[in-house]
C-alpha cells in the first residue's frame, strides 16, 4: 500500500491503533454508538470522494468502462455495489443538508438511501423546501418509523407520482421457481407490498401451528424442560415444510369454495402524523391506489381513536385483553413496547400497564403489546 499522507495517513494510524484495541474496551453503550457514528462519517467521505472521483475520470487512465466498474475491480466490491456508491455520491450534491447530516454522523447510509430515492424529479423542489424536516426526522426517529413517515411526504408532495411507483413495483412482480443440483427447486421472486404481505402473514400461520405441534411432540418426548433445541425442525426447515403445507391446502380447496377476504385497516385520527394515513397492519406504507384492486373482494377495518364513545372498552374486568380492546391496542401501538423491540404487535401479547392483580383493568388505556421475551423480563424483573 502506498504511503498516505494528510488526513487520510491520520486516519489510517488511529485506525491501526483502533484494529489493534481490545475489543472489550470497546463494548459499552457509548463506544458502540461512537463507533457507528464515526463509520457513518467515513462512509459519507468515501462516498463523497467517490463521486469527485467519478467526476474527474480519472478513471478513463486505466480504460475502465465506468467509475464504478474501476471501483469494483480495484475495491474487491460487486459491482452493484460499487455503482451504488457512485450514484449516492452524485445524488448528494443536490442536497446540502442531508451531506452535512451524513458527514456529521447524524444519519448513516441506510436514511441517505431513502431520502436520496425519495428526491425524483417532480418532488426536487418540494424536497429542498422539507430537507431540513426530513433530516431531523432521519436523525430522530427509528429507521422503521422514519421510513414511513418518508412515504408519507412523498405522497403528499407528488400523489400522482407515488401512484406510479406503486405501480410500477406491482408490475414488477415476479416468481421463478427452477431446478438445482439433484433435483432440488430453488424459488426466486419478488411481490408487491399487499401481495407480498397476504402471503407472509398465512405462511407465518400456517408455521405457527407446525410449530406448536412440534413443541407438543417434543414436550411429550422431553417432558417439562423442553427447549427450542429438542425441536425437530429449525424455523428455515419449518418455513419450506409450511410452503409445501400451503400447496397442499390449496390442492385441497374444492372448486368454487369462497376465498378469504383480506381486511385492511384505515386508520383516522392517527395521533403520530398529521394527515392521511393509509399503511398496512405491519406498518408498511402503501398508496390509496394499491388498494384498490384488493377492494372488490375485501373488508375495511375503521378504527377510530378519541371517539366520544368508547364502546371497545366494555367489560374492563376481563383477565385478558381480547376482540375489539385487543385490536384497538395493536392498531394503536404498531409495535412492542419495548424500546429496543420492534416486533409488530400481532405478534405480541396484550399486556396490562397497571398489572391486572394490583387492580389495573382491561382497557385500551391500561394495554401495550409485548412480545414474549419482554413480556417475560417484566415478570421476572418489575419495572421500577
Amino acid at each position: 500500500m502506498a504511503d498516505l499522507t494528510g488526513p487520510l495517513g491520520a486516519l489510517t494510524e488511529a485506525l491501526d491503533a483502533l484494529c489493534a484495541e481490545d475489543p472489550a474496551r470497546l463494548c459499552d453503550r457509548e463506544a458502540i454508538k461512537a463507533l457507528h457514528r464515526q463509520l457513518a462519517r467515513l462512509e459519507a467521505a468515501t462516498t463523497r470522494a467517490s463521486a469527485a472521483f467519478d467526476a474527474g475520470r480519472a478513471w478513463e487512465d486505466d480504460k475502465a468502462r465506468s467509475s464504478g466498474s474501476w471501483v469494483a475491480m480495484a475495491c474487491h466490491l460487486p459491482t452493484s455495489a460499487a455503482r451504488r456508491r457512485v450514484r449516492l455520491g452524485r445524488d448528494l450534491r443536490l442536497m446540502d443538508v442531508v451531506e452535512r447530516a451524513w458527514l456529521a454522523g447524524d444519519i448513516g447510509e441506510a436514511q441517505v438511501g431513502l431520502l436520496a430515492r425519495a428526491r425524483s424529479s417532480r418532488r426536487a423542489e418540494t424536497f429542498a423546501r422539507d430537507e431540513e424536516l426530513l433530516v431531523g426526522y432521519a436523525a430522530s426517529m427509528r429507521f422503521g418509523s422514519f421510513a414511513r413517515a418518508l412515504s408519507y411526504w412523498c405522497y403528499r408532495a407528488d400523489p400522482d407520482g407515488s401512484e406510479s411507483e406503486a405501480d410500477d413495483d406491482y408490475k414488477a412482480r415476479r416468481f421463478r421457481i427452477s431446478s438445482g443440483f439433484g433435483g432440488t427447486k430453488l424459488l426466486d421472486g419478488v411481490l408487491d407490498p399487499i401481495g407480498g404481505t397476504i402471503v407472509e402473514d398465512e405462511l407465518a400461520r400456517i408455521e405457527k401451528e407446525l410449530f406448536e405441534a412440534d413443541w407438543a411432540a417434543a414436550k411429550e418426548r422431553v417432558g417439562p424442560s423442553v427447549c427450542a433445541a429438542d425441536l425437530w425442525r429449525t424455523p428455515a426447515q419449518r418455513r419450506a415444510d409450511a410452503l409445501v403445507e400451503m400447496a397442499k391446502r390449496s390442492g385441497a380447496v374444492p372448486a368454487g369454495a369462497r376465498m378469504p377476504e383480506p381486511l385492511f385497516s384505515v386508520l383516522v385520527d392517527y395521533e403520530t402524523l398529521a394527515g392521511r394515513i393509509c399503511e398496512l397492519a405491519n406498518g408498511e406504507a402503501v398508496t390509496p391506489g394499491s388498494l384498490l384492486r384488493y377492494l372488490d373482494a375485501a373488508w375495511i377495518e375503521r378504527v377510530v381513536f378519541g371517539s366520544p364513545s368508547r364502546v371497545i372498552d366494555m367489560g374492563v374486568r376481563r383477565r385478558l385483553f381480547t376482540g375489539a380492546t385487543r385490536r384497538a391496542v395493536q392498531v394503536r401501538d404498531r409495535e412492542c413496547f419495548h424500546p429496543f423491540c420492534d416486533t409488530p404487535a400481532p405478534d405480541c401479547e396484550v399486556d396490562h400497564i397497571e398489572p391486572y392483580a394490583a387492580g389495573g383493568l382491561t382497557t385500551q388505556d391500561n394495554g401495550r403489546p409485548a412480545c414474549d421475551f419482554h413480556n417475560r423480563a417484566r415478570h421476572r424483573r418489575p419495572e421500577p
